[in-house]
């Protein structure tokens, strides 16, 4: 399989599995318009649209380090903010819960 050749965005030697703020453009396959029209300057989605749209809004519900910005489906790309927050991991909520145990 050949890949095209693009232009990289991406920071040579930067850990992008770390916490932070993540802008993410997804496009569709030949530019075809699977998520939907723009009619009278406003996005319709159609059904795939809609399911993207879904999908997107689901994502905090599965991982609880994550929340959602800004984000708009087009018709043949999507783009959004996701914000990766640092883990809490149980030993350290173990400790926290146990701390304000002790203080009451």
């Amino acid at each position: 399989m050949k890949y095209k050749l693009q232009k990289q965005y991406r920071l040579p030697e930067f850990d992008y599995s770390g916490d932070g703020e993540y802008f993410v453009t997804i496009c569709t396959k030949n530019h075809i318009k699977y998520f939907g029209r723009i009619e009278y300057e406003k996005m319709v989605l159609s059904d795939i649209g809609k399911i993207v749209e879904k999908i997107w809004n689901e994502i905090p519900v599965k991982f609880e380090n994550i929340e959602l910005d800004a984000h708009q489906i087009m018709p043949d790309h999507f783009h959004g903010i996701i914000c990766i927050k640092p883990r809490r991991h149980l030993i350290h909520q173990m400790l926290e819960d146990n701390s304000s145990a002790h203080k009451e």
